[in-house]
């Protein structure tokens, strides 16, 4: 019997981290993450033989060892978890719930079967079986949480599996233990399925809660958009007025540049035609390209760095309908823009300056911004793209322009090099490049794309 609980208990514990190391965006290189949750696997395990071995018939030494045993797990998820916060800390809770939930079963499996082996190999497949659901289903969603910043105070959420394991322990160890109680098996059963549930309800209020910062950032881009198309309606509509006062000045200029021919007064000509130059300079439409959203951000963008100094060299190309959705294609722009001005404003004049080149054809789609920098830029080991030590909302601009990059099938990725930071997207329309976050194979398709390395 010892030797059957000695191996449910490492059953439990390597579920245990597997879940924990798949849940949780890591700070660490894969292998080193393995080797994290490898010896705390090996500290529960010399743990277990104290408790079940060495002081089997101590509720004292029980209580203690199993308390200290919760306290490594839940470090070792914060450890290995690249934000260290309450969301994590659920996961680790929620990851002892689930396991619990198995240990419960073939617990149940034992005492209606008495079968030692049949009992462990339940163990096993529920374990199996509950994680590859979950991974299935909702691992995306708790990295997407982890790598947004969405939702920071998790602390209320926390007591969800937190009461719930204080149940399963009262349910099934104190004041008795399980096989000692039989009646209580089918309200367990129950209870387990309440736990699914509950946890169905916090799932779905974190897709609800995305969703609505979707939809919140939507709204301020169109809100931009719908703002610069009433600032370019006005624009126009100011241009030409003034054109029309200059279209009916124009004969009163043209008497007034004979007159001056007559008395050979050049330099008053000359004169005459700056003005009229600068009027019609001054009363012409900015055109960055062919597309009205894209050409709004720009305008925008190029507006805010004319104000802080800061010099734009760019290659633009967006054609009046376009391959992508117009408005995530916008944004993208303004979130590069955005960052690369971000970036530069701070420096010396002398290094204010941005090389931006944007092609949009119906065959691809290139973007290629770059800037001078002189803080470290960390980049995230999982995206390779840089991130924000700022955290909070900030860096939700470069996760925007990663997603969506995967949703147009594109290659995205960044570095750094002689004190210029650059960003890569290309997309291949008619064959989609699957993004692996490799630089020098997006470095290729940039080339034989037909582009330089210098905008």
């Amino acid at each position: 019997m010892e030797f059957y609980k000695n191996i449910s208990y490492m059953v439990t514990q390597i579920f245990l981290m597997l879940f924990i190391g798949l849940f949780t965006v890591h700070r660490f290189s894969r292998w080193k993450t393995v080797g994290i949750c490898a010896a705390s696997i090996l500290l529960l395990r010399v743990t277990d033989i104290v408790k079940l071995n060495l002081f089997s018939d101590s509720d004292v030494v029980y209580l203690i060892v199993s308390v200290f045993q919760i306290f490594v797990v839940q470090a070792t998820g914060l450890f290995i978890a690249e934000k260290r916060n309450s969301m994590v800390l659920f996961i680790g809770l929620t990851a002892s719930n689930y396991v619990l939930a198995g240990t419960i079963v073939s617990s149940v499996l034992y005492i209606y079967t008495n079968n030692l082996l049949f009992s462990l190999v339940g163990n096993i497949l529920v374990q199996i079986v509950i994680l590859l659901f979950l991974v299935s289903k909702i691992r995306n969603i708790w990295h997407a949480c982890q790598s947004n910043g969405d939702m920071q105070n998790w602390w209320l959420l926390c007591l969800i599996p937190a009461l719930f394991y204080c149940g399963f322990a009262f349910l099934t160890m104190l004041p008795c233990k399980l096989e000692e109680n039989l009646q209580s098996i089918p309200g367990i059963l129950i209870f387990i399925i309440t736990m699914f549930v509950s946890y169905v309800i916090v799932f779905r209020y974190v897709e609800s809660e995305s969703h609505r910062k979707n939809v919140y950032w939507k709204n301020v881009l169109f809100k931009s958009y719908i703002k610069g198309l009433e600032n370019q309606y006005y624009l126009v509509e100011q241009s030409e007025k003034n054109m029309k006062i200059l279209r009916h000045d124009m004969r009163h200029y043209s008497g007034m540049i004979d007159l001056l021919l007559e008395q050979g007064e050049y330099d008053e000509i000359r004169k005459v035609t700056k003005y009229i130059n600068d009027v019609a300079d001054e009363n012409r439409i900015t055109k960055y390209c062919d597309n009205l959203l894209a050409n709004t951000v720009l305008k925008n963008m190029m507006e805010q760095a004319e104000a802080s100094g800061i010099k734009v060299q760019q290659d633009i190309f967006a054609p009046r309908e376009l391959p992508v959705n117009e408005y995530e294609f916008a944004s993208v722009i303004a979130n590069l823009y955005e960052n690369a001005l971000h970036c530069v404003k701070e420096l010396a004049p002398e290094k204010r300056c941005i090389e931006a080149k944007v092609h949009c054809s119906k065959d691809h789609l290139l973007i290629h911004m770059q800037n001078a920098y002189e803080q470290d830029i960390q980049f995230d080991e999982y995206t390779g793209l840089p991130k924000s030590k700022a955290g909070g909302e900030h860096g939700l601009g470069m996760q925007s322009v990663l997603a969506f990059s995967d949703k147009i099938g594109g290659n995205i990725g960044a570095y750094c090099e002689a004190g210029i930071f650059h960003i890569l997207l290309f997309a291949k329309f008619q064959d989609n490049l699957r993004r692996n976050g490799n630089i020098s194979d997006l470095k290729k398709c940039y080339t034989e794309s037909g582009a330089t390395n210098r905008v």
